[in-house]
Order: structure tokens, then sequence, then C-alpha cells
């Protein structure tokens, strides 16, 4: 038997062929059953609206197809203070590169990580022939969601608050800290 992958909830197919010389564009938008699956699938309490306009060109010579995209979502979380309803709207642009599978990368080669690479220059296989731009919307929405969203006028208690600010986790003692001492310490 063989394993397939789940269908995505918000699925818009492009066939890569379709792209050729030109600029091919599609305004993609979430039906009413699709905005509620994803919203399950991102822990939401609604997604109310979720429309993309996404560019298709080749690239790199004509063996890839560049996809950009521009997506805007209204939705519904929840504060995580108080779990009251926030609605949010949310724009993002996102981009991607797309080849055929023998031109992406083996994912258990030995990558290089260059932390100026763009997230763009990330190669993703061009899957049967075809793009999936609606999952691509759905992952980059994902991706822009408030992840600690907050109720108007509400504040995070002053310990949380401080570790927002900073950026970074207070420091806090290491557990490990009087073993390394130990180890250290001749015998």
């Amino acid at each position: 038997m063989q394993h397939s992958e789940p269908t995505p909830e918000f699925s818009r197919i492009v066939k890569a062929d379709a792209v050729q010389r030109g600029e091919v564009v599609e305004v993609i938008e979430a039906d009413a059953a699709e905005r509620k699956a994803l919203a399950e699938r991102f822990e939401l309490e609604a997604i109310d609206r979720l429309k993309a306009t996404v560019r298709l060109t080749r690239a790199r010579g004509g063996e890839m197809v560049r996809v950009a995209g521009e997506l805007e979502a209204d939705v519904v979380q929840t504060c995580v203070v108080t779990l009251e309803s926030v609605p949010n709207a949310v724009k993002d642009g996102f981009e991607a590169l797309f080849a055929p599978p023998e031109l992406v990368p083996d994912e258990e080669e030995e990558m290089d990580f260059d932390a100026t690479m763009a997230e763009e220059d990330i190669i993703e296989p061009i899957v049967n022939g075809r793009i999936d731009i609606g999952e691509l919307t759905a992952q980059h929405l994902s991706l822009a969601l408030d992840p600690y969203p907050r109720a108007p006028g509400v504040e995070l208690p002053a310990a949380a608050a401080d570790e927002e600010e900073d950026g970074v986790a207070e420091e806090r003692p290491n557990p490990f800290a009087a073993l390394a001492k130990l180890k250290r310490t001749p015998q």
C-alpha cells in the first residue's frame, strides 16, 4: 500500500508547464470550508477571509519557477492573557523557488547553511509537474500570525513583559553548572 500525503486544506494547483516566457498571475481565495479547516490547523478561532495574489515566472535559465505572492487575511486569535477573541488583519509578502526534483538538493546531503541565504533561495520540489500555491499561501499565513496575540489594552505580567522586551529569556541559573564545577575540581 502506497502512503500518500494528506490533501492540504487550501490547495490551488498551477501546472509548472503553464509558466512559460511571461508572468502567470493567479488570484486565489479560500472558501468557508477551507478557512474553517485552516483555522483548526493553525489553532485559530476563525479565518474570516484569506486571499492571495500570486505571480509565477520562470527563473534561473527557465529551469525553475519563482513564486511571489501577497496574502491578506482576517483572522480571530485568542488573547494569550485573557483568552478573549482578538481580531487581526494580516498582510504579508512571500517568495519561493520551485524546481524539478532532480535539481533540488537532497535533504540528507550536508547543506552548507548560510545565514545570508534568503528564504526564497531554498528550493522546493515541483511535484508531478505541479505547484500548490494554496498550500504555499497557507504556510506563509501561519508564519505571519502574531505568536502572542493580546486583547487591546491588555499587558503581559511583568516577568513575561521583560522577557519579551529583551527578546531573550531572563538569565536563569544553569542546572548543570554545579556538575561542571565538580568535573573541573581535581580529585
